[in-house]
């Protein structure tokens, strides 16, 4: 069963919008316990990956890309997708990411990773050489395709513009509420169906889980009262 791991990068607190040509990103990556974070202020400028129904961000400093539906993240060896541009993620198992996501040629690759020199810019990253055997079993047909064929690209969520800096959606529920009023595109490639659907059970737990600690946090103050 595919599966995104119900980890989440907290939203950027130090949002301001920037001009285009200045934006920068910061990625941080995720363990149980320890805060993460990745900042893009403003709604990016993504271009077509010629060829493929994929986007990417030619003037944020990250491997950072758009397809059916999501963005994806690509960052010290981990993959991240989230439905809006500036998170909260989920990481993706490197079994589970998209084929098509996978197939983008190194070239679109703003910050290559070091194990990526050497390999032509114009073919997608040699996965299996990097993730071993078991991957390369798992995922062997994750590069057959015909070009001739290739979907059509899902249409950007730009109302995101909108919302950049203060006004970035602090909430879950705003966040879902806000995608299922102003774009009303569902993912087709089934692999991304089911990281969507992921994607929104995740920010349903993190929302339980915020109440539940609200709750123990008035609980604990009406006790501190009550000794007084």
């Amino acid at each position: 069963m595919l599966k995104i791991r119900n980890v989440f990068l907290v939203l950027g607190v130090l949002m301001s919008p920037l001009a285009s040509s200045a934006t920068q990103v910061s990625v941080g990556l995720s363990f149980p316990n320890v805060s993460i974070g990745i900042n893009v202020p403003a709604y990016p400028r993504l271009a077509r990956v010629s060829g493929y129904p994929v986007y990417y961000a030619p003037q944020l400093d990250a491997n950072y890309f758009f397809y059916d539906g999501m963005y994806w993240v690509y960052q010290d060896d981990y993959w991240y997708a989230s439905s809006w541009y500036n998170g909260p993620w989920g990481r993706v198992d490197r079994m589970d990411v998209p084929a098509f996501v996978l197939r983008v040629p190194v070239r679109y690759y703003r910050r290559p990773p070091t194990y990526f020199r050497g390999w032509q810019p114009d073919a997608p990253p040699r996965w299996g050489d990097h993730w071993g055997r078991d991957w390369e079993q798992h995922r062997s047909d994750w590069n057959q395709w015909d070009r001739r064929a290739a979907p059509r690209p899902a249409p950007l969520p730009t109302y995101q513009r909108q919302y950049s800096g203060d006004r970035y959606p602090q909430q879950f529920e705003r966040l879902n509420q806000l995608q299922q009023q102003q774009y009303r595109y569902q993912p087709r490639d089934p692999v991304v169906r089911q990281h969507y659907q992921e994607w929104r059970k995740g920010q349903d737990q993190r929302r339980g889980h915020d109440q539940n600690q609200r709750r123990d946090q008035d609980r604990d103050q009406d006790r501190d009262q009550q000794r007084r």
